[in-house]
């Protein structure tokens, strides 16, 4: 059988397949004979239709597309399998199939021309010795004392106030009737504005700006209007932007009493029975959440710098397993928080969700070839023993191992282990520049406002 391939782009090769007359043939006469046999036609027993008769009752441009189906996948996976192609996904037919039908003659040569997704010819210009600035994320003390902090307000009983007005900080019970504002007209009361006995934290930000601060001063039993007005961005349309007033009436007020920061504290919260190993265990944490933060920025600009090296045409196949994968993962996600998918994905949703995934799917794609090609370049594997180490201690943190696919879990521990020793290899041979948190982001942004001027 005569192949001749031709490059395409997308990482596709078309062929050219010649099918010899014989076996254009001998494809039409096999599916004349299996409907011959299984063809229910009036008048005749299953099996005893005469040829002309069947022709005549089922069409023989009907007959011809059948045949065609099976004569077509045949003879493309020989091809396939004859050129040595490393076929990803289906074939596509670069004609019409109402076309083949037109050109097919039982008996006669035809020529089918598919083209096939192969995997991409990747070209790295540069991978060594890269040179990128990745912005330090530095151990910051401070957040011990916050960390404590915030136990001690979570541990904090509240006490009554009885001989003093409301202050900040302080837990207030109130009721309160809001009603819009408009120009010319009484002011209203608005679905949702009033409420009994509702507990409010005396703190700014804790609910609609100026609510809370009007809040304090007030005695007890005192009655109080509080004028605010609705942010643009409120969550109710009718309300956003618009002035209001809160008739609002102190019915009881709390105070928090912050237990102490000592051994007891620290027994309450954690497994520690001493505030210093407690401490000790902050630090700890957050030195090395500050250290795996810079190493990610580090990575994460080796490989941006790296991608920018990389020439690649991206198979419509990858791209087309890449979208599906973060699409599928999107559902997933919704479906983890109670969403029922059902009734919230429609067709034109998915196909909107696919079409936006893309440019991730892209890069996500563009990244994994890239790291590939380094890994080809420089002989960087996994061994066995690594991956049933990581894989062993997985599994000791889950509750139920029968739940597991093994095979799954094993590919994927091997790629992350594969993309850690790539990426150890580009950190080692690379320049990196450590630089102040923020920095880098503030260089986009004025780049972006220099644009934009």
């Amino acid at each position: 059988m005569k192949v001749t391939q031709e490059k395409l782009p997308d990482s596709q090769v078309g062929l050219e397949i010649e099918v010899p007359a014989d076996v254009s043939k001998q494809t039409y006469e096999q599916t004349l004979r299996k409907y011959m046999k299984t063809a229910n036609i009036p008048g005749f027993r299953k099996g005893k239709v005469p040829r002309q008769i069947l022709v005549q009752q089922l069409g023989a441009t009907r007959l011809k597309a059948a045949a065609l189906e099976e004569l077509v996948q045949n003879v493309i996976d020989k091809a396939i399998s004859q050129e040595k192609i490393e076929a990803l996904g289906n074939y596509q037919l670069r004609s019409g199939f109402e076309t083949l039908i037109e050109e097919f003659e039982p008996g006669k040569l035809l020529v089918i021309s598919a083209s096939v997704d192969v995997p991409p010819q990747v070209q790295l210009e540069r991978y060594k010795d890269l040179s990128v600035q990745a912005e330090e994320v530095v151990y910051n003390a401070e957040r011990i004392t916050e960390t404590l902090e915030s136990y001690q307000q979570n541990l904090a009983d509240l006490a009554p106030v009885e001989e003093r007005p409301a202050q900040e900080d302080d837990v207030a019970v109130v009721d309160f009737v809001g009603k819009v504002v408009e120009d010319g007209k009484e002011p209203e009361e608005f679905e949702g504005g009033s409420a009994s006995e509702f507990q409010v934290e005396v703190k700014e930000g804790r609910f609609i700006p100026g609510f809370v601060e009007g809040i304090v001063g007030m005695e007890l039993g005192q009655t109080k209007d509080v004028d605010v007005t609705f942010p643009e961005d409120y969550p109710q349309p009718e309300l956003a932007g618009k002035p209001a007033i809160f008739t609002i009436t102190l019915n009881d007020l709390k105070e928090r009493e912050l237990p102490d920061i000592d051994d007891d504290l620290a027994q309450e919260v954690s497994e520690f029975e001493t505030l210093e190993e407690l401490r000790q265990s902050l630090e700890e944490r957050f030195k090395k959440e500050s250290e795996d933060a810079t190493q990610a920025n580090t990575e994460k600009a080796l490989l941006d710098e790296l991608v920018t090296h990389l020439q690649v045409e991206i198979p419509k196949t990858l791209l087309q397993r890449e979208v599906d994968h973060i699409v599928t993962q999107t559902v997933m996600q919704l479906s983890n928080q109670g969403i029922d998918i059902n009734k919230f994905l429609t067709k034109e949703l998915v196909e909107n969700m696919r079409e936006n995934a893309k440019p991730e799917a892209t890069e996500r794609l563009r990244r994994t070839l890239a790291l590939g090609e380094v890994a080809k370049l420089e002989s960087i594997s996994v061994d066995e023993e690594a991956v049933a180490t990581r894989m062993k201690e997985m599994m000791a943190e889950v509750d139920d191992p029968s739940n597991i696919d093994q095979d799954r879990l094993k590919q994927v521990v091997n790629e992350d282990l594969l993309k850690e020793k790539i990426l150890g290899w580009l950190t080692e041979n690379a320049t990196v520049e450590l630089v102040p948190e923020g920095t880098l982001n503030t260089e986009k942004d004025g780049e972006t406002d220099a644009e934009e001027e």
